[in-house]
């Protein structure tokens, strides 16, 4: 049986928006065919939160586990992704479904995605819908926003939140083309020893 495939990430190219004075990706050729080279290979800069990505403790605190460290079956499994355009600017705990059996959510908050441009206003999670998340069982929670929290926030209370339950966060993720439900999410990052965070290619998958 094949099962369909949403890819849920963001392409990587220099026009991605990226954080307001964060490192922007380029890509340049070290060697090329046809140039004394039998192969073509090039170099990449980018900042470890380039679109689609995940955060690793050490994000968030200093003496916390870096990505290299981290658990990876949280990024592994079956998740749900709920819809919550209709929540403003904050994702409640009265915007959850009903998360029996949840242990990965994945929230969609835009109309569609805004590949080409950086939004400055965008929706971010509340502090105690991470307790709620975590109260249910959840080990790990994501959305198409780049952030959990506001992007003006200095005290980042989702993302100490998400600390202090051992949760593991997904941002920059793209979900236009994804119905709500139940889907196995496949979003592993790579194993950057002392890496605050890493990108990810994250594909949710068709439940048998």
């Amino acid at each position: 049986m094949n099962r369909r495939l949403w890819d849920i990430s963001q392409p990587l190219d220099a026009g991605l928006p990226i954080w307001p004075g964060d490192t922007p990706f380029a890509q340049a050729g070290t060697w090329e065919i046809g140039q004394g080279s039998p192969v073509n290979v090039s170099a990449i800069t980018m900042s470890t939160h380039s679109g689609a990505h995940a955060d690793a403790p050490l994000h968030y605190a200093v003496d916390a586990p870096d990505i290299a460290s981290v658990d990876l079956m949280p990024y592994l499994g079956e998740c749900m992704v709920v819809d919550a355009r209709a929540a403003g600017l904050l994702i409640l705990p009265e915007h959850l479904p009903d998360l029996i059996g949840v242990q990965r959510v994945l929230f969609r908050t835009f109309d569609a995605f805004p590949k080409d441009e950086w939004m400055d206003k965008t929706t971010a999670i509340a502090p105690q819908t991470v307790d709620a998340l975590a109260a249910a069982g959840v080990r790990l929670v994501g959305l198409d926003s780049p952030s959990i929290d506001p992007q003006t926030s200095k005290t980042i209370d989702a993302h100490l939140a998400v600390l202090r339950h051992d949760i593991r966060v997904l941002e920059g993720l793209v979900l236009d083309a994804v119905p709500p439900g139940r889907y196995e999410l496949i979003a592993l990052p790579l194993a950057i020893i002392g890496g605050d965070a890493s990108p990810v290619r994250a594909i949710l998958r068709e439940l048998i």
